[in-house]
């Protein structure tokens, strides 16, 4: 008797906001699939996880240093990638609906597979189609992906059926100046270097040298003229920039500075600038969920480059991604942490609602991810060579606001246990689940970052500078420490005079505090505290 296939758990798509479907999809057209598949000795792993997400030592002189509790890239791949016969029965599975198996990747836990939308549609038991939305046009899938049963317990998630737009890059552009903005301001905007935000917040002397920090792109690129430009305005050698393609994607300028090239140039100069013996590579991916994913997951598992520090500046509201996406990702941020490498993930723009339009409050994904640290973003006013004021970035109605609140989706980590949010109706709500952000430094694009792309200078904001602004900050502290420093979150939940706490704002529905709050986190950097925080241990 033939079994029936199952539904594929948190494989549930649902229609984009605001598109429409066209037609089917054409079953001659081409595709690859990403099939993510479990991982080997899960309860192992689970227990190493466990521990370096436990509380950290009281005393600050006795910080922890996750890397000696971490696994080098070969001991995961061993122990923890993908078993041989879940790789096989999916080759299997695969041949068997005349797919064709591209790439194979056992760290990754990843199999590409490439065929038809007609042998796709059939594999899995969806109807893909064609729909439009103001951004262009995409395939698009609803309700869940089908498996055979005896895969359903194997494989984590099917991601690239669907290739609607995933993520938003999450900077924002200096607006033209009318009156009526600065009348509500009482003060003019600034522009900092890169290197005078590091300054502001004490960063400690370091260049970077040794380390490589990743950067995850989904979309434009980068044109060494514009980087020889830029650094050699801030008479620094500009840093070594390479580009690694995933899934077919390229560096690719598009000419456009308000679109991905913006995000691309502010995440290199960003990093470059504050660490600038450091490598800075670049994943390029197409902006999907199996792209946002592979481009990850390629840094993490990367053995050329061994970045050490990953910066990611795109995402969405939780509510546009699948459960098995989310899943998958929150997994390979798990993964670094067990390699010692720190994911920085910007917290989003748009405020409290993250964007979405239905009066409820969102957070930002994968910035909500509890292996993430999650970058929120503050207005930083300098006094001399000191900051003067730093408050939650929040420009209203007039623009863009840090992202901030409590996932729907994630459980509360050990680490924000006790923790609560304040809102702007003066009600405290207690976290039971994971809070958003961490951290937070200087995002307001009236006191933002002078950056250069596709030839012009211009002044940038978004929590997409506060990423690469603490991915920076990390590669100076492993260089100085000699080691990566790896999953940070516990180690600053427990020592929060490390940060320097901002008390003052809002981002819509939640207000600044004293300690944690659901706009800026912990605080921004104080860079000499962190220093001391995270120093080798004597000995």
């Amino acid at each position: 008797m033939a079994v029936s296939p199952v539904a594929l758990k948190g494989s549930e798509r649902h229609a984009l906001a605001g598109a429409r479907v066209l037609g089917p999809a054409d079953p001659d057209e081409r595709l690859e699939v990403s099939l993510i598949v479990r991982r080997r000795d899960a309860g192992a792993f689970a227990a190493r996880i466990a521990a370096l997400s436990a509380p950290q030592p009281a005393a600050p002189s006795a910080p922890r240093h996750p890397r000696a509790a971490c696994l080098s890239r070969a001991e995961y791949a061993r122990l923890h990638g993908a078993d041989p016969k879940d790789l096989e029965a999916v080759r299997s599975f695969a041949k068997a609906q005349g797919l064709a198996v591209v790439q194979l990747h056992p760290a990754r836990r990843t199999v590409v597979l490439a065929g038809t939308v007609a042998q796709f549609s059939a594999a899995f038991g969806v109807r893909l189609e064609r729909s439009a939305h103001p951004g262009g046009t995409f395939r698009s899938r609803s309700g869940p992906v089908y498996v055979p049963a005896s895969l359903v317990d194997l494989l984590e998630a099917v991601l690239g059926l669907d290739n609607r737009p995933q993520a938003q890059p999450h900077f924002r552009v200096r607006p033209a100046h009318g009156n009526v903005r600065w009348l509500r301001r009482a003060r003019a905007p600034v522009a900092f270097t890169p290197v005078a935000v590091a300054a502001l917040y004490g960063y400690p002397s370091a260049t970077g040298e040794g380390e490589c920090i990743g950067l995850i792109e989904l979309g434009g690129g980068f044109r060494p003229a514009d980087l020889e430009a830029y650094f050699a305005g801030l008479h620094l050698a500009a840093p070594t920039v390479t580009a690694v393609s995933v899934d077919h994607a390229m560096n690719a300028p598009t000419g456009d500075s308000n679109g991905p090239d913006g995000e691309v140039m502010l995440d290199i100069e960003v990093a470059g600038a504050i660490a600038p013996a450091a490598r800075i590579v670049a994943y390029f991916a197409p902006n999907t969920d199996a792209g946002f994913l592979d481009a990850i997951t390629s840094a993490i598992h990367d053995t050329t480059n061994n970045p050490s520090v990953i910066s990611i500046s795109w995402g969405g509201p939780e509510s546009s991604w699948t459960s098995q996406a989310m899943t998958v990702m929150d997994q390979a941020f798990q993964t670094a942490a067990a390699l010692g490498i720190t994911v920085c993930v910007a917290a989003g723009d748009n405020g409290s609602s993250d964007g979405v339009s239905d009066g409820k409050d969102h957070v930002d994904f994968p910035a909500s991810s509890p292996f993430a640290l999650a970058c929120g973003g503050t207005s930083l006013v300098a006094s001399g060579t000191s900051i003067g004021s730093e408050t939650v970035w929040d420009d209203g109605t007039q623009g863009g606001a840090t992202g901030g609140g409590i996932s729907t989706f994630f459980a509360l980590p050990g680490w924000q246990s006790g923790l609560s949010a304040r809102t702007s109706a003066g009600s405290t709500v207690a976290l039971t689940r994971r809070g958003v952000p961490d951290v937070a430094g200087d995002a307001d694009p009236e006191t933002g970052y002078e950056v250069r792309v596709d030839g012009s200078n211009t002044v940038f904001g978004g929590t997409s500078a506060v990423a690469p602004l603490w991915a920076a900050l990390i590669a100076r502290l492993n260089q100085s420490a000699g080691k990566p420093l790896g999953y940070l979150n516990p180690t600053l939940y427990q020592h929060p005079q490390a940060l320097r706490d901002v008390t003052e704002g809002d981002n819509g529905d939640f207000v600044a505090t004293a300690g944690w709050d659901a706009c800026t986190g912990l605080g921004s950097p104080n860079g000499a505290a962190l220093a001391g925080l995270l120093k080798p241990p004597k000995g």
